[in-house]
């Protein structure tokens, strides 16, 4: 059984819905203040701020209500692997377990379970008869576990509601690159380039149907995607690659989503987006989110190149928020005029470290609302 969560903070001010100011703010149209959101934090946080502890706080979902951001939904299909690899721990040395993981890969991970990147020993797909052998028994198109069940979806989020719901567009190529690892994909775009496009086009036709599905029967306010397949020197593949190979398949999802009223689609890609950013433009992706700012730019920098074009979810620098609040506030200063402009949702960078500490963390959630909540 669940427990109640009690906020420990009012809501912010307002005169809108969430659905309103949402789209609104996506859209450059008056607001009566910034959307609230936060996305995240990392597992230790749970379990070392005393805020989280002391009110039983575990999960995303309940420090959002905690906190009482603006409420926001998405759904989608099943997009990937069905049935997953079988995970388990395969050997357990030292400090480490080694574990096979549900994309397929060995990995070594800390045995206290902090969180950390994985270090990846082996990837079961490698070459084209492996990723043969894993398409025909895992990216049935025909598998019962690919049916939505959209009456539900219908029920539990009417076309009247206060909230904006999304529509999940899944991966063309970030998906790909946890299943063959950073270097299997690196070489696979040259030693196996047909087997990474059919891999590519099979995540594309897993989204396509799951749309099919749901965009004749539920109203939504955007979409989303994951691609995280840069770091900080750029993209995993090159661009030509991503423009011959990954972009046309956004345009097919992205006729789809236009077809149903959807011109908002943001995609969570870390790194440096910047040389891959004009195919996702032109692919129909507009926004981007978390934007990490120390992987990339300031989000100022881009949306002043970019213009109206562009959208940005995130981008407030989690290095900062962890020096204090002399640069926390001198950072949100920096914001104000792409807050007040629209197109752009400030929250952290990615998902809040634990060496933000509370009182800074809370510190920050105030200024936020001092500067882009509603005024009087």
């Amino acid at each position: 059984m669940s427990q109640t969560i009690t906020p420990c903070r009012p809501p912010w001010k307002g005169t809108l819905t969430a659905r309103e100011r949402f789209n609104n703010q996506m859209h450059y149209k008056p607001i009566d203040r910034s959307f609230n959101m936060e996305f995240g934090y990392w597992e230790e946080n749970y379990r070392e701020w005393s805020i989280f502890v002391e009110n039983g706080i575990k999960t995303e979902w309940e420090a959002n209500i905690f906190f009482n951001f603006d409420p926001i939904a998405g759904v989608g299909g099943n997009l990937w692997l069905s049935p997953p690899f079988p995970s388990s721990t395969v050997e357990v040395t030292g400090d480490s377990r080694i574990i096979m993981n549900g994309d397929g890969l060995l990995a070594e991970v800390p045995k206290d379970g902090h969180d950390t990147i994985p270090h990846y020993i082996r990837a079961t797909v490698v070459t084209p008869d492996d990723w043969k052998r894993c398409k025909e028994e895992r990216f049935r198109r025909d598998d019962p576990a690919r049916k939505i069940n959209v009456e539900a979806l219908k029920k539990a989020h009417p076309p009247v509601r206060d909230y904006p719901l999304g529509v999940n567009c899944g991966s063309m190529i970030g998906k790909i690159r946890d299943m063959l690892t950073f270097e299997g994909l690196a070489f696979a775009t040259y030693d196996y380039p047909d087997m990474v496009e059919d891999m590519v086009e099979t995540c594309c036709v897993m989204v396509e149907d799951a749309l099919d599905q749901l965009l004749p029967h539920l109203d939504f306010d955007y979409a989303s995607g994951w691609e995280d397949i840069c770091f900080k020197n750029g993209p995993i593949v090159s661009a030509p690659f991503f423009r011959d190979v990954v972009m046309p398949r956004y345009k097919r999802i992205s006729k789809k989503l236009h077809a149903h009223g959807i011109d908002l689609w943001y995609t969570d890609c870390d790194g440096d987006v910047r040389p891959i950013l004009p195919y996702l433009l032109e692919g129909g992706i507009n926004c981007l989110f978390p934007f990490e700012v120390n992987g990339c730019a300031h989000p100022g920098s881009l949306l002043d190149e970019y213009g109206k074009d562009l959208r940005i979810m995130g981008g407030v620098d989690k290095i900062a928020l962890g020096n204090g609040k002399e640069e926390i506030k001198k950072y949100l200063i920096s914001l104000e005029p792409y807050v007040a402009r629209g197109g752009y949702i400030p929250f952290c960078d990615h998902r809040c470290p634990p060496n933000v500490t509370v009182e800074d963390y809370l510190y920050y959630l105030d200024l936020k609302e001092e500067m882009f909540g509603m005024q009087g």
